[in-house]
Formats: C-alpha cells, sequence, structure tokens
C-alpha cells in the first residue's frame, strides 16, 4: 500500500470533518437540530467510502478490466433511471435517486466508470501516433453519459469528462497536436451551443459572471463574491478554528458541500489553505507515480484518470472559491459534505 497517500487522504478526510461541522453547526443551531447531525452523517459515509476501499482495493486490474463493460453499462441505467420519474428533482436539477437513508448521485458514479472504460478502450493500443478512429471512437464512449448527465442538468461533470478524456488520450499517445485540434473543436462545439441556445440562460450567467464581479452581487455573483469576503478574512493564519464570522452566521450558501473551502481559508487562513493545496499535490503526484509503476497498461491509465480527475477538482473548486474560476458545482475531493462523490 502507499502509505504517503493514505495517510494524505486520512489527514485531508479529518479536516473535512472538521470544517463541516464548523460549517454547518451554527445554522443546525439555528434550525433546533443537533449540531454535530452532519459532521455524523458525513462520518458514515468515510467509514462506507473507506470499506469500498478495502475491497476496491483487493480486485486486481485484470479482474477490474473484465468487470469495466457491467460497471459501464450499469452506470448508463443509473443515469436513465435518474431522468425517469424515480429521479429527484431539486432546484431545478434531476440529480439524485432517494434509496431513504442516502441520495445516490449517478454522475458521481459515472466518473469513476468512463475512466475504467477509458483504460480499457485504450489499453490496447502500442501504436506511437493515436489513430483518429480510436479517438473518435473513445469520445463517443464517453459521450453517451455525458450527454444524459447534461440533461440533468449538470454541466460541471461534463467538464470533469473532457478533461478527464484529454488526459488519458494523452497519455495514451495522442500527439499535441491532434490534442490542439481536439481544443479547436470543442471551443466551435461551445459556440454553436451558445448561438443554437443548447446551453441555459442560467449556465451561460454563471460561466461569465466571474467575469464581472461587481455586477449582480445578490444573485448571480452572490455565492463567489461572499465566498471571496470569506477567505479573505481569514489573511495569513485565519480567524482561528470555530472563530469565523462569516462561516458562524451562515453567510456562505452550499459551504458544507461546493464552498467548503471558505471555511478553511477564513479559520486557518492562507498557511492552511496553502497546506490543504500542497497536499492535493502531493496526493496527484502519488498517483502518478502509481501509474509509473503499474504492471499493465490498464491499471496505468486507470491512475492517470483518478488523477486527473482530482486534479480538475481541486483546480476548479478552489479556483471558484476565490473568483478565478466560475462557479461550476465541483466539490472538494475528501472534504466535501456528500456520500456519492466521497
Amino acid at each position: 500500500p502507499d502509505y504517503v497517500m493514505m495517510l494524505i487522504i486520512a489527514g485531508l478526510t479529518a479536516l473535512g470533518l472538521i470544517m463541516i461541522y464548523s460549517a454547518s453547526a451554527p445554522r443546525l443551531d439555528a434550525a433546533g437540530v443537533a449540531r454535530t447531525q452532519q459532521m455524523i452523517r458525513q462520518g458514515i459515509f468515510v467509514i462506507l467510502g473507506g470499506i469500498v476501499f478495502l475491497v476496491a482495493s483487493s480486485i486486481s486490474d485484470r479482474n477490474w478490466r473484465l468487470l469495466t463493460p457491467w460497471i459501464y453499462g450499469g452506470t448508463l441505467l443509473l443515469l436513465i433511471a435518474v431522468l425517469s420519474p424515480i429521479g429527484a428533482l431539486r432546484q431545478g436539477a434531476q440529480r439524485w435517486i432517494s434509496l431513504g437513508l442516502f441520495d445516490l448521485q449517478p454522475s458521481e458514479v459515472a466518473k469513476p466508470a468512463v475512466i475504467l472504460a477509458i483504460a480499457a478502450l485504450l489499453a490496447p493500443v502500442t501504436e506511437n501516433k493515436m489513430k483518429w478512429i480510436r479517438i473518435v471512437r473513445t469520445f463517443g464512449l464517453v459521450a453517451l453519459p455525458a450527454v444524459l448527465i447534461f440533461l440533468q442538468p449538470d454541466l460541471g461533470t461534463m467538464l470533469v469528462f473532457g478533461f478527464v478524456t484529454v488526459v488519458m488520450l494523452f497519455m495514451a499517445g495522442t500527439t499535441g497536436r491532434q490534442i490542439a485540434l481536439l481544443g479547436l473543436g470543442a471551443l466551435l462545439a461551445l459556440i454553436l451551443a451558445i448561438e443554437l441556445d443548447i446551453l441555459a440562460e442560467y449556465q451561460l450567467d454563471r460561466l461569465t459572471g466571474f467575469l464581472n464581479p461587481g455586477e449582480q452581487t445578490l444573485s448571480i455573483n452572490y455565492n463567489q463574491n461572499q465566498s471571496q469576503i470569506a477567505i479573505g478574512s481569514g489573511g495569513m493564519f485565519g480567524q482561528g478554528l470555530f472563530q469565523a464570522p462569516q462561516t458562524n452566521l451562515a453567510f456562505v450558501p452550499s459551504q458544507t458541500t461546493d464552498f467548503i473551502f471558505t471555511a478553511v481559508g477564513e479559520q486557518l487562513g492562507f498557511a492552511g489553505g496553502a497546506i490543504v493545496i500542497v497536499a492535493f499535490t502531493v496526493l496527484v503526484w502519488r498517483t502518478l507515480i502509481i501509474a509509473a509503476a503499474a504492471r499493465d497498461r490498464f491499471g496505468q491509465l486507470v491512475a492517470v484518470g483518478v488523477g486527473a480527475m482530482i486534479a480538475f477538482h481541486v483546480f476548479v473548486n478552489i479556483g471558484m472559491t476565490v473568483g478565478l474560476l466560475p462557479v461550476t458545482g465541483l466539490p472538494l475531493p475528501f472534504l466535501s459534505f456528500g456520500g456519492s462523490f466521497y
């Protein structure tokens, strides 16, 4: 086992539990609910996640490869099911299947499923230059779940798919020129989507609102503005654990999920936030070490895909909270509240 990786994951998870408690306790107090409710719920997800980790670690790469078609097919069925009447509609999005004790979010399950599927497709490639037919097949493989997720709608997860796919294609032998052509195609597709009104107006507003933070401060840019105030007030070493006014007074919306990094920045300051970023950097580095030591091409590509997924989530989530990137609803690994994502 990679003890460095396990130690970092344990540390980030412990910090996440503390931050979830600090961000949720005042809100739960006001609602007359036990202050520890969300932290305990997340703790249960941590235990379940640990069990899944141990089980998954005991399965060989060969068996994962054999299971991939079933995992991919099952994921497609879940993505179809969530769009049916059994899917829960909340805040204009239909992304969850209620299972009583918790809500399953199939789009989160789809991320590792897509990584496995891409790895299985690209593992047999031996040529130095990727053939275009293989690239097209890869994007076709990703397009099926991506379209279903777009209908929920969940733009953030689609962006994760795009980044992970390009990174895995590059690792499998796609040239820089081919990547550049794919980027140009993506840009043209985005322009076409805007011209044909495929993207909803609120999605465009969220993607462009961060460019004008002084406008729509009580609507589109409210969350991001409050996030920047909270992080900025933390200074170098923070306001102190459980002493942060923005967090304690519940000024930051979705603080236990998408904006959990604001609790870190306000309470632990720049120093605490920097340590979290360094921890994630080492975590991604360890995934690349695992990829380099993999016994076969499939395992190598899976490790690279997981590293790319974590890196993209961290970059976009933290960039979103400090106003450098648009709000896309991507949570922060091991810190954000949520069962399916953990």
